[in-house]
């Protein structure tokens, strides 16, 4: 079953013209019912968030809590900013882990039901019942049972307006052998996810003179983010000793649908680790790594006043390489992010991920299919790109008639895209190519 979080504006709604003549002859042909396809779409895909306890502003559970607001969801569905994951269709690799976006099919069902009126169907058809945990619970429980290593940061107040404020410290990891990492989630406990920006956590060892010597990237946490999974066959180290460094970002007050305007008490992240055996690292052929890829100079970025501006940046490697993920990062400006390959002996241009309607509310570290995620060959190039709208047209702009810099506040921008990438040697990536162009031609032969 396919469970995705959501979120529905309030407001005045002018209800759109969504479909085609054809496709309203279509609506008029088929009758679509709450208690016969709408139900199931909507439990299977909103009520996560849309219940009793979740971070969505009505329920959801129910025709009765559902009909009043059918035209704002045909209007949120149709657009595809319900659910919120933003990623476009049609556009490089859609083969996703954790893709929260609606079937198109589901989104057609959904605007030709408010079409029809949105009826509620046979009274005595009942709607299957959504599988639903506990909000609190850890995203990937289903999956690998409940995180191997619980690392938690300091407790923190945080007022219920003021400015920014950063909180960077040190905690021991509780690691005592070199591990390999299956899975990793960030999750402010209780409100604290109302006023966490960004949790970033490094590994780094404590070397015998007290020093300390950065390992390398744990993981990023930003607001709405799902989590990462590595890879089977790689290994993302976590070493014995480690000690992890947070440096946690909160805003006074909460920025976006879970903001509470509350002073939050004792504000605590966690990091959940779920762990290979020991022993795993060693039958791991390559290794993994997420790291910040910079698109531009901080200090370059300007965006000016009731404008527009655009970031571009490039990277490649000296040996080849599959791009695992890919999350774009910025703020309250950013609205849209992009991730090409360029391919110096061809000149060829790949496109591979496309994000037009971004938002700071809703981070995503898109997971790629390891069966379709990019191979590049030594000295291919990344292009990563971002686009910034500092004008009234975009709804989380709190002042278009300031300039706007590079910076860490929340009121400032930033350029940069977290990307897990696998480092491969020669014969890695031609034995991955090799696999994958079998597997094309097999399922090839599978369809004449």
């Amino acid at each position: 079953m396919k469970i995705s979080k959501g979120w529905l504006g309030l407001g005045a709604v002018a209800l759109l013209g969504f479909q085609t003549q054809a496709m309203a002859q279509a609506d008029a042909d088929h009758a679509v019912t709450y208690n016969g396809e709408v139900g199931r779409i909507l439990n299977e895909n909103c009520v996560v968030c849309h219940r009793e306890g979740g971070i969505g502003p009505m329920q959801l559970t129910s025709y009765d809590q559902v009909r009043p607001w059918a035209p704002l969801i045909q209007m949120r569905v149709a657009s595809g900013e319900m659910p919120p994951y933003a990623y476009d269709h049609g556009i490089g690799i859609q083969d996703l882990e954790g893709d929260w976006r609606l079937e198109q099919d589901e989104i057609d069902t959904i605007v030709a039901w408010v079409n029809q009126g949105s009826p509620l169907g046979n009274p005595d058809q009942v709607v299957p019942a959504p599988e639903l945990s506990d909000p609190s619970e850890w995203t990937f429980v289903s999956q690998f049972g409940q995180p191997d290593r619980i690392i938690q940061s300091e407790s923190m107040d945080i007022p219920a307006d003021g400015n920014d404020l950063w909180s960077n410290h040190y905690v021991d990891s509780g690691i005592s052998a070199d591990r390999c990492i299956k899975a990793v989630q960030v999750k402010p406990r209780g409100d604290a996810k109302a006023v966490v920006h960004h949790a970033n956590s490094s590994v780094e060892i404590l070397n015998e003179d007290g020093s300390y010597e950065r390992y390398g990237q744990l993981t990023e946490y930003a607001m709405g983010k799902w989590g990462e999974i590595v890879p089977e066959g790689v290994c993302r180290t976590i070493p014995a000793g480690a000690v992890v460094r947070w440096s946690i970002h909160m805003f006074p007050g909460g920025v976006g649908a879970t903001a509470e305007g509350l002073m939050i008490k004792d504000n605590v992240v966690e990091i959940g680790l779920w762990l290979h055996p020991e022993g795993y690292e060693e039958q791991a052929r390559f290794k993994q790594d997420l790291r910040l890829y910079q698109i531009s100079p901080q200090s370059d970025l300007v965006i000016p006043p009731n404008g527009y501006t655009m970031t571009q940046g490039f990277h490649s490697f000296d040996h080849p390489v599959r791009i695992d993920s890919f999350q774009p990062h910025g703020h309250l400006r950013m609205n849209a992010a992009s991730l090409e390959i360029f391919y110096p002996e061809t000149g060829r241009t790949e496109q591979i991920s496309q994000i037009s309607k971004w938002s700071a509310t809703w981070h995503h570290s898109h997971i790629y299919n390891p069966d379709v995620a990019p191979l590049l060959p030594a000295g291919a190039v990344l292009v990563l790109k971002q686009w910034y709208d500092n004008t009234a047209a975009n709804p989380n702009n709190p002042d278009p008639d300031m300039y706007v810099m590079g910076g860490s506040r929340t009121g400032d921008e930033m350029t940069h895209a977290w990307i897990a990438v696998t480092h491969l040697d020669d014969e890695g990536f031609e034995e991955i190519a090799a696999e994958r162009k079998a597997k094309e031609e097999r399922s090839l032969a599978g369809n004449d």
